[in-house]
């Protein structure tokens, strides 16, 4: 009788222990980064969980992510602490404040005054000092002033519908052609890829372009990861993967200097990054050749949230207080699916639009707010409407699996990648 006492007393105390250290652990962060700056901010800082030490809540958003519905992490927040819009975190290394209502997101995105860019050490060390992602506001004006038409222009969308064009016809035509099921979430990356590939640099080989397919998957993937520069690690695969994308774009760039010398019909045979070459600022001076290369692979990178750091200690609206140098989340994938903004958000309805009532400010935000909007947002419109046309009008989809659940890897797809089969309609 006296050992199942003894027994008990160790397990209670086992189990006292345990919950004790669970405890401690899960206010380490709390008592950090709060209790430097609770005291003395008013308003007061954002309700929210700063999760555990070092991992912050980065295991509850990994989750989310795997569960195909990175959303669900905010929904939790609004469950916990209601919905204020505004919740502190911590996410990536960093002590983080989400926005996630159209005023406050788009308050953050157009403040340039209190707010820069904050993008992840990853995503920081993979673009380049001199990306859009990390140049300041007054070298983002300048430069987006500068890449504009070579992106948008009407001169060079009216040179890239052919390149684009021929593309999806021909990729349609040859989904046509398989009579088989085939993963079309796969082959809709290849295709935007080889879209992106033509329009930027021309028509390239085979070889050339499943190798730089290939690294630009690897790259993409190290944008979010821990930046730990060893082997075996996403970073160190993604920062290799850079470096040989600059060769095969360096490459790529000294054969067009020497072919614009010495052909004169290069003149009508330009792509995106012959237009690049050409651009110069005020001074007569051009772009390095990094700037061409990677600005543009950063242009096409395309995420649910954007990154920004608060430069001061500022109130948003007089409710809550962001402490200076704290990351700020702008969380516009919750706002796109808020069903008090959209009705039935989940639901694919095109007609939706057909009042031709325009969204609400704040409430569409697919390529950002303010000066940092992205510049290559008409020729990605350009890009979709020209997939549509020709799909709508000539060709129809069965899906095998229409109810097949839903995974997030930087974007949301089924999770057989939408086994289909693709006819053409007589």
């Amino acid at each position: 009788m006296e050992l199942n006492f003894v027994w008990l007393i160790n397990v209670a105390a086992l189990l006292c222990g345990w919950a004790f250290v669970f405890w401690f652990l899960k206010r380490v962060n709390e008592w950090y980064y709060v209790g430097r700056v609770g005291k003395v901010a008013y308003p007061p800082l954002p309700p929210g969980d700063m999760g555990w030490p070092f991992l912050g809540n980065m295991l509850s958003v990994m989750k989310c992510l795997r569960a195909g519905d990175p959303n669900s992490f905010i929904y939790n927040l609004v469950s916990r602490y209601g919905k204020t819009g505004i919740y502190k975190t911590h996410l990536l290394g960093s002590p983080t404040v989400i926005v996630c209502t159209p005023e406050l997101c788009r308050l953050v995105l157009t403040n340039e005054e209190h707010f820069e860019p904050g993008y992840p050490k990853s995503m920081s060390l993979l673009a380049g000092r001199k990306s859009l992602h990390n140049i300041s506001n007054v070298e983002h004006r300048l430069l987006r002033r500068l890449i504009t038409n070579p992106i948008s222009g009407h001169q060079a969308q009216a040179i890239y519908i052919k390149h684009i064009e021929e593309i999806v016809i021909n990729s349609l035509d040859e989904w046509a052609c398989m009579n088989k099921l085939f993963e079309l979430f796969t082959e809709m990356k290849r295709v935007i890829f080889k879209v992106m590939t033509h329009v930027f640099m021309g028509s390239v080989n085979d070889s050339t372009f499943s190798t730089t397919q290939n690294l630009f998957y690897d790259y993409f993937e190290g944008l979010l990861s821990k930046a730990i520069n060893i082997p075996g690690f996403t970073f160190h695969k993604a920062f290799k993967a850079r470096k040989e994308l600059v060769k095969i774009l360096q490459s790529i760039l000294d054969k067009k200097r020497m072919r614009a010398k010495s052909d004169d019909e290069h003149e009508g045979k330009k792509d995106m990054m012959d237009l690049l070459m050409e651009v110069e600022d005020e001074d007569g001076q051009k772009f390095v050749d990094e700037d061409i290369v990677i600005d543009e692979m950063l242009r096409t990178t395309n995420l649910f949230v954007v990154f920004r750091e608060a430069k001061v200690d500022i109130s948003m609206n007089g409710s809550h207080t962001i402490p200076k140098g704290w990351k700020v989340l702008v969380w516009f994938g919750i706002v796109h699916m808020d069903p008090d903004i959209y009705e039935s958000p989940q639901d694919f309805n095109p007609s939706r639009w057909d009042t031709n009532i325009k969204a609400k400010r704040g409430t569409f935000l697919p390529f950002g707010a303010g000066s940092r909007t992205c510049p290559g947002n008409d020729l990605a419109k350009l890009v979709i409407t020209i997939f549509l046309h020709y799909f709508l009008l000539n060709y129809k989809l069965k899906q095998l699996n229409p109810k097949s659940p839903l995974r997030f890897t930087m974007g949301l797809m089924f999770e057989d990648n939408c086994l289909a089969e693709v006819t053409k309609i007589p």
